[in-house]
């Protein structure tokens, strides 16, 4: 299975507290940290929801 390389490359400062959750939830806590997470529906809903604040690579 296809695997998701997150990446958080700005802050959370002034942000809604459901987007610093949904970081959280993904692994993430300051910027430049890195989470590697399946390729699953759920996952890509929860970085759609903060595509501004992070950037997706694909990993095999």
């Amino acid at each position: 299975m296809a695997r998701l390389k997150i990446t958080q490359t700005r802050s959370v400062i002034g942000t809604k507290q459901n987007h610093r959750d949904t970081l959280r939830t993904l692994g993430l806590k300051r910027v430049r940290d890195v989470a590697v997470r399946e390729d699953r529906p759920e996952v890509r809903g929860m970085v759609h929801a903060v595509r501004h604040l992070v950037t997706v690579e694909e990993v095999d």
